[in-house]
């Protein structure tokens, strides 16, 4: 007999759920195990990867994306262990975890259910381990963040069930759906997932059906399992607070009656009204800081080189008040807005964008300046000057900021992150290559795996003395070989290093990538060689940039255009759903999913229109759609218009 069915839920994570199967395999070797993989529909070939390297694996291939509950319950439906372990693919579990919590659950006939304890990506205790039942109060004070604010708390910290010991075993009422590792017969009593939940809640539904069929949930933290993106969507977005108030409310109708359970759901609503009232004025507050304290410096120095500047070329009060109230604010308003479309609000912070961004800014400037009339022109040395303390000002607020360790704010050290890479001699020095290879210069050295340190150039020391390499050395990044290190050894120095808030990846054997994350907050999937997707912040910005030029010069010339362009109405309407972000020049088909990717916005144009025979083989045109996503360069946007000119005006569908 089966002892255990691992079920795995997929979507786009190909190198987490490679790195997750790695780690699965090993810690059930001395299981009669199985493995299912429901995937989502993924368009990052984690089905090509999952065919090729693990054809011992029982794969489902969905043709869309169904959700968790749905997914989970396919894979169910066509188990045949003891047990069964719903397994997120952005884990790695311990060698000792699966043999551990199945042994467990042969010892306690009264658990239905059991979780582990999660840490992240950068070594942290997630609290979501265990968790509370989320009774109208307990979401209530959940939502508006009384939970965080007393943590210890019976009352107010009840969803994460602080006031219970992390270390020691419990019974709780909630279990994480990232590792819930279920009874058959407890799940043949309570039923299935609840497939109503599409993201958040089913995980909480299922673990209360089974209080209500008479077992317990156990919470064993004697293992643990890295959790590298805990909760998918950013726990501070609007989108979070959504599906939260959704899940929640859900669960409240399906379980919770009386005569006060109205009142107990407006105080939800209430709630999740003032977490988002919250979530938005903390986002604006958070994003506008940084330009407001720029806006503001900037300002407050050109006031004084104007004044300086009149004073010794012309005399007092020469310039009007309108040029210091009203054509100063302008300028600054386009430094600034040069300065963020080119990266200079990203973090980590570059000076080199800062500079590019005042120097494009100050060219606008001036050219504009030069088609003014004359009256209206006041000085070009202003101009220079006011931008030479752009630049100055805004580099010393960003090196002040970083001298006060300002929240999510980082200095820029190109590609050359300061890493070290622990592992031995032959692996290491193939994971050097790779961090070459994509660019990293910043190697720092080689660490042993063991507690000695080998005689072998590039070892600055042992494992053993990590914690003092990383002061000695300022060590930001620590890469581990899966190779030379089991996934307990990793867990371990990442729970004992990660407040030292560094970047911990890990290495598969025999991979082309590195894997991390340093937060649940953080979207960091992990790097492969020469991949630039198209979701990371520079590209998005810079493909909305290049939407929004190329839509003005189509409007400036659009005369001409309209001899060209098959269909001038339809281009008309597309340079105003481009301009107003509903369209992208070059995106997924407008009226079809068939090969959508998540990342795309529909556009006027596709990546297949690069191919100017036409295409019927709808697996090319989805391969080039993922090549197009997982690769993006402005310039293909830029011959993609230009090859398809004349379908600019295209309102019908085409791939």
């Amino acid at each position: 007999m089966v002892d255990l069915s691992v079920v795995i839920v997929s979507y786009n994570v190909a190198y987490f759920l490679d790195q997750c199967l790695k780690s699965v395999i090993l810690s059930g070797k001395n299981l009669n195990m199985e493995i299912i993989v429901v995937d989502n529909n993924s368009v990052d070939n984690s089905l090509e990867m999952l065919y090729s390297q693990y054809p011992e694996i029982k794969v489902i291939a969905n043709p869309r994306n169904v959700g968790f509950s749905t997914a989970n319950n396919q894979a169910i439906a066509q188990s045949k262990g003891r047990y069964i372990l719903l397994l997120n693919p952005d884990t790695v579990v311990e060698p000792n975890t699966l043999s551990d919590v199945v042994a467990f659950m042969d010892n306690h006939p009264d658990a239905g259910a059991l979780g582990v304890k999660m840490i992240d990506g950068s070594g942290r205790y997630l609290p979501e381990s265990k968790r509370g039942l989320p009774t109208p109060a307990v979401a209530f004070y959940k939502i508006i963040g009384l939970y965080k604010i007393f943590p210890k708390s019976k009352i107010f910290g009840r969803y994460h069930l602080g006031y219970l010991e992390d270390d020691k075993i419990h019974k709780v009422e909630v279990l994480a759906g990232a590792f819930m590792l279920l009874r058959r017969e407890a799940l043949n009593k309570c039923g299935l997932l609840d497939e109503q939940f599409f993201m958040y809640g089913e995980d909480i539904d299922l673990s209360y059906r089974i209080k209500e069929a008479g077992y317990s949930n156990y919470y064993y933290p004697h293992t643990r399992i890295i959790h590298y993106k805990g909760e998918s969507t950013k726990k501070g977005s609007l989108n979070y607070v959504y599906l939260f108030y959704k899940a929640m409310m859900l669960f409240a109708r399906k379980h919770f009656s009386g005569p006060n359970s109205f009142l107990l759901m407006i105080a939800i609503q209430i709630a999740v009204i003032s977490r988002a009232a919250i979530s938005i004025l903390g986002r604006c507050i958070k994003q506008a800081a940084l330009p407001a304290v720029d806006a503001i410096i900037i300002f407050t120095g050109f006031w004084i080189i104007t004044e300086s500047w009149e004073s010794v070329r012309f005399g007092p009060e020469h310039f009007p008040p309108e040029f210091l109230f009203i054509v100063v604010p302008t300028y600054i308003v386009v430094w600034l807005l040069s300065v963020f479309f080119l990266g200079g609000y990203d973090n980590p912070t570059k000076p080199f964008r800062v500079v590019r961004g005042v120097v494009i800014g100050t060219v606008i400037i001036l050219v504009i300046y030069a088609l003014l009339p004359s009256h209206l022109r006041f000085s070009r040395a202003l101009i220079l000057l006011g931008g030479s303390w752009a630049v100055a000002s805004m580099l010393i607020v960003r090196n002040l900021a970083l001298l006060l360790k300002a929240p999510n704010l980082s200095y820029f050290r190109g590609n050359a992150l300061r890493t070290a890479i622990v592992g031995g001699e032959k692996e290491s020095d193939r994971i050097v290559q790779l961090l070459r290879k994509s660019g990293n210069q910043g190697f720092i050295g080689l660490v042993s795996p063991n507690n000695f340190k080998p005689e072998t150039a590039g070892y600055i020391g042992s494992i053993r003395q990590l914690d003092e390499l990383i002061n000695i050395y300022r060590i930001d990044t620590i890469i581990f070989c899966a190779f030379d290190m089991d996934s307990q050894e990793i867990i371990d120095q990442m729970a004992k290093l990660h407040s030292f808030k560094i970047k911990f990846k890990i290495a598969p054997p025999e991979s082309l990538y590195i894997i991390g994350s340093n937060s649940i907050d953080t979207f960091d999937e992990g790097f492969a060689i020469s991949i630039n997707p198209i979701n990371k912040a520079a590209n998005r910005r810079n493909k909305r940039l290049f939407d929004i030029a190329f839509a003005m010069f189509l409007l400036i010339s659009f005369p001409l255009n309209a001899l060209v362009v098959k269909n001038p109405k339809g281009l008309l309407k597309n340079i105003i759903k481009v301009l107003i972000g509903k369209l992208s020049w070059v995106g997924q088909p407008k009226f079809s999913v068939a090969h959508a990717n998540t990342f795309l916005k529909k556009g006027v144009l596709t990546p297949t229109d690069s191919i100017k025979e036409p295409l019927n083989d709808t697996e090319t045109a989805k391969n080039i759609y993922n090549l197009y996503a997982k690769d993006y360069r402005i310039e293909n946007d830029f011959n993609i218009v230009v090859n398809a000119f004349a379908q600019l005006g295209r309102t019908e569908n085409k791939h």
